[in-house]
């Protein structure tokens, strides 16, 4: 008897954080645009004598699903932390970091010290989806 009651509040649990991540992944308005994608790598010769903090004093650690934006992005919605599906990479990245001012319509994928990977992906134009926070009633 004490199994079965067990067993019935394991499964109410699962399907009470199954409802949970639901909502997490319906808090968004995901947005889909077009923009010139570059990769960078948090090396001195690549930044500046402090490459791992970013504009936003974010910390980079290689292993980390971070991009940079141009500052035009940025006024259209992608802000510091704002999610971001990228064409091509799995996963979710954030926005991080932002760049030089002359830089538009572009975004930076962070790969760590992986200056080959950097330079294997070069230059390229690809759709991102970013997310916007639905407005709360």
């Amino acid at each position: 008897m004490l199994y079965r009651i067990f067993v019935v509040i394991v499964i109410y649990s699962w399907l009470l954080s199954c409802e949970k991540e639901v909502k997490v992944k319906e808090i968004y308005d995901w947005k889909t645009i077009q923009v010139t994608a570059t990769a960078y790598n948090s090396l001195a010769y690549q930044t500046n004598s402090n490459p791992q903090i970013t504009a936003f004093g974010d910390s980079l650690k290689p292993g980390l699903k971070y991009i940079a934006v141009s500052r035009d992005l940025l006024k259209m919605g992608l802000k510091h932390n704002t999610p971001v599906k990228i064409e091509g990479f799995e996963g979710v990245y954030l926005v991080k970091d932002k760049m030089n001012r002359r830089w538009t319509n572009r975004i930076d994928i962070y790969m760590g010290v992986d200056v080959k990977a950097a330079r294997n992906w070069g230059k390229k134009k690809i759709s991102i989806s970013y997310g916007i926070l639905k407005k709360t009633e």
